[in-house]
């Protein structure tokens, strides 16, 4: 491989236009633009391609970008250590995880593959849609979420279903005193509560119309950290996975009052069919 059109590759993928890549490489843009066709000849796949005066990668680009930067990193590394530095390459997962899933969920999943030492997590979070749209762009390798997204004919991703939690009831040991029913628990005290986009409050919704119960709400919260908060703040009672709590139920800060029947969380991992998957996520996934 001539590394010289790698390095150049690697500064219009940076750079996202040739224009300003030939500027920083002191070269002519038809020069520059022969040198990139030359290496996609070599491999066998287009690298780019044009939206608008912007250079996109293709997913055959992003994973040469992938190695391209590991190659040039482990130059700058044996620089490094022959200077008496140190320092070894690993590879990246880049994972994105809904605003609304418990943290504790993710740090269980991915603590394995972070503590090995063989691999980098990069983990961001957004909305669905953010994050779907950043898979099939091949910025995210996976993403983790408690719903899954409507697939149809022309959907490119695969969901796996990694695990399922039961909901219960939670509160203080000060508010829930001696504890009673289902039924005596959601008439006797406000509820924190999910917002309505959660398949969880779908479910406790539906509950309490079988109950025929109109139950006070102290809180709607999107993001189970704040959940988590108002539960431990004796807001009221909270309606989450035991997994959002699990070091106050540890602890005996928060108690389990009573499990909901029928009502459960669901944990997905959502990857998109590549012809050069991340081996990583086949890591993760088998782990779960």
């Amino acid at each position: 491989m001539n590394y010289k059109h790698l390095r150049y590759f690697r500064a219009v993928a940076h750079e996202g236009r040739l224009t300003k890549a030939a500027e920083t490489l002191n070269l002519s843009q038809s020069a520059l633009s022969t040198q990139i066709r030359q290496l996609e000849a070599q491999l066998g796949h287009d690298l780019f391609e044009r939206q608008g005066r912007t250079l996109v990668l293709t997913e055959a680009g992003r994973v040469a970008l992938d190695y391209a930067d590991m190659i040039f990193a482990a130059g700058d590394e044996l620089e490094s250590t022959l200077k008496g530095g140190a320092g070894a390459g690993r590879r990246v997962l880049n994972v994105g995880a809904l605003a609304t899933l418990s943290r504790n969920f993710q740090t269980d999943l991915l603590a394995p593959l972070v503590a090995s030492g063989e691999a980098e997590v990069h983990l961001r979070s957004g909305s669905l849609p953010e994050l779907m749209d950043a898979l099939e762009a091949h910025n995210l390798d996976l993403v983790l979420a408690n719903q899954a997204p409507v697939r149809d004919a022309g959907s490119a991703w695969t969901v796996h279903r990694l695990a399922e939690q039961k909901v219960s009831l939670i509160g203080t040991p000060q508010r829930l005193g001696e504890g009673g029913g289902v039924q005596t628990l959601l008439s006797s005290h406000p509820l924190i509560l999910p917002s309505r986009r959660s398949g969880v409050r779908s479910g406790f919704d539906a509950l309490a119309m079988r109950l025929g119960l109109s139950p006070v709400i102290a809180a709607e919260v999107d993001d189970m950290a704040m959940l988590r908060l108002f539960a431990r703040n004796d807001a009221g009672l909270a309606v989450a996975p035991p997994i959002v709590v699990r070091d106050e139920l540890a602890s005996g800060r928060l108690v389990e009052a009573a499990e909901l029947p029928e009502i459960a969380e669901t944990f997905y991992a959502i990857t998109l069919e590549r012809r050069f998957p991340n081996p990583l996520v086949a890591q993760v996934l088998a782990s779960a």
